[in-house]
């Protein structure tokens, strides 16, 4: 199935955050908390203004992004855990260096 946001909303999918502590200790799911960091899969076309024109939004699939503790709607699409929340939710996008990339 393929799923299309409308407007100034985006699809992201969860990076689950780290099973172990620094010091090795390994945490229990229920002393987790949700990750506030996530990738995007879909975005919309973009936010109108009220002239009508259409702004396109700054994020595009395959951004790293980090997000507000609270923020989006979560659904569940072909069986996986999604999030469907607006640009304005984004605090911003994690970029990594070119070496970085070249290394992976």
């Amino acid at each position: 199935m393929t799923f299309r946001p409308l407007h100034d909303r985006i699809l992201v999918r969860r990076i689950d955050a780290d099973e172990k502590t620094a010091g090795g200790l390994i945490i229990p799911d229920s002393a987790k908390e949700k990750p506030q960091e996530g990738e995007v899969l879909a975005v919309g076309s973009g936010a109108r203004s009220e002239n009508g024109t259409l702004t396109p939004l700054d994020v595009k699939p395959g951004d790293r992004i980090l997000f507000g503790k609270w923020s989006g709607t979560e659904i569940r699409l072909d069986g996986e855990d999604l999030l469907i929340m607006k640009e304005s939710d984004v605090m911003g996008v994690i970029e990594t260096p070119a070496s970085a990339k070249q290394a992976a």
